[in-house]
């Protein structure tokens, strides 16, 4: 059962990630987001024949293809190091280590999309349906490059790591899958965040634009596609302006920089988060007015409710507690950190506010903000549901393993904790 959870789990997920997302891509564009489509070619051509039809073609993308990613990575690698921002700093390692980076994220997204915009509606320097255009394609080129930048980063942490946060189990399917280094740097700047920040959540907003672009030249703009677009585009934006906060995230702490992490950012976001908005480029649904509103009010609502749950927390760490949530003083419980897990120290676990109705509750507005920006594609077809399914059952598990990470870190701090919010995810259910 060990060697099935440790070398058997991360062998499947690693054949089966970046063939999902091909087969994601190919029911959208060529069977118009049918799964029962999908089934009958894999009941007349069998799975491992469908695999190799679909990803034969685009397998390791094209010149095309190539050329964007890396125009890409050369912009964002230059605006990550050149664009000013205050400095600040990501949790203590268990180690001692202490990352620094630069807040400029919100600037860099601004740039990003003006680019974007102002080359292919502005200069006409190329179509602003690009990415739809040779979606396939560089599915393939972000495949191959998130499997070779994995083997770099497993290779690099076993030959010269950034830090002395680094840890080689000896079986190189999982040191491959989890990674075997915390806060890779090359050349001065954060795999990580390059990869997960700069790389994949900067590339979604480009992908909605480009499929945005090609619904409008096939179909004419639907009011659902804008607001599907919308939605997300707020939800990234959200997300730049947080990012300080992400980047002392438990994803940051806990995570290393491996297949599950890097290539997960690499491909899996660009390809399956904006999985539901592809479906929409050939299904303009018209919503109507009414509908369309109420869909983007209470979407923007699950947005904010999200980012004020994290501000919550944020800053009664970044007071000490000395401020008020919701009207009144912070319920906190002082939690010592275990020797070995980033302490000696000492930690603030807030039991009120958001972080007093569920201990994951945070979770709730997300999974929200992704329902109502899923919902124009309505419910003919059920693979538009697919990342919100995937993402409910990340984040379940994410909450129980963030149980066992803090039982362990916080001792009875924890459980005092767990006493008080009882609840990981929705109260009086989970």
């Amino acid at each position: 059962m060990t060697a099935l959870r440790r070398t058997g789990v991360p062998l499947l997920i690693m054949i089966g990630a970046p063939t999902t997302a091909l087969l994601v891509w190919h029911t959208n564009v060529a069977l118009g987001g049918s799964l029962a489509g999908l089934v009958g070619e894999i009941a007349r051509q069998g799975l491992v024949g469908t695999i190799v039809a679909v990803g034969r073609p685009v397998l390791v993308g094209s010149m095309t293809a190539w050329t964007i990613i890396g125009v890409f990575v050369a912009i964002q690698l230059a605006l990550v190091r050149a664009l000013p921002g205050r400095a600040f700093t990501g949790p203590t390692t268990p180690t001692g280590h202490v990352p620094v980076y630069r807040a400029n994220g919100v600037v860099a997204l601004a740039v990003t999309l003006v680019l974007f915009l102002g080359g292919s509606y502005g200069l006409g320097l190329f179509s602003p349906t690009i990415v739809y255009d040779h979606f396939g394609e560089l599915i393939g080129a972000l495949n191959v490059l998130g499997l070779v930048l994995c083997l770099g980063l497993y290779l690099k942490g076993r030959l010269a790591p950034s830090t002395r946060d680094v840890v080689v189990t000896g079986n190189p399917v999982r040191d491959y899958f989890w990674g075997t280094e915390l806060y890779p740097e090359v050349g001065g700047v954060s795999v990580k965040r390059l990869t997960n920040c700069r790389f994949g959540l900067m590339a979604w907003p480009l992908v909605l634009l480009s499929f945005a672009a090609a619904q409008q030249a096939r179909h004419g703009l639907a009011d659902s596609m804008i607001v599907a677009v919308g939605l997300q585009l707020v939800y990234v934006a959200k997300f730049f302006w947080w990012e300080p906060g992400y980047l002392r995230s438990l994803d940051i702490m806990h995570y290393r920089a491996g297949f599950f992490l890097c290539w997960g950012c690499v491909v899996w976001v660009p390809t399956i988060y904006t999985a539901s908005t592809l479906y929409l480029v050939d299904h303009p649904n018209r919503l109507g007015a009414p509908l369309a509103a109420a869909i983007a009010a209470l979407g923007l609502a699950s947005i904010v409710t999200n980012y004020l749950a994290d501000a919550q927390r944020q800053r009664v760490r970044a007071t000490g507690g000395r401020c008020v949530v919701w009207g009144k003083p912070p319920a906190l419980i002082r939690a010592a950190i275990a020797p070995g897990r980033g302490g000696p120290g000492e930690s603030l676990l807030l039991a009120s506010g958001f972080w007093g109705v569920a201990r994951h509750f945070h979770y709730v507005p997300e999974l929200a903000a992704t329902f109502f920006w899923t919902l124009p594609a309505l419910f003919e077809h059920a693979l538009p549901w697919f990342y919100l399914v995937f993402l409910a059952a990340v984040l379940v598990e994410r909450a129980l393993g963030d149980d066992a990470r803090c039982a362990a870190k916080y001792g009875a701090a924890w459980s005092e904790y767990r006493q008080r919010v009882p609840y990981r995810i929705v109260p009086g259910l989970f």
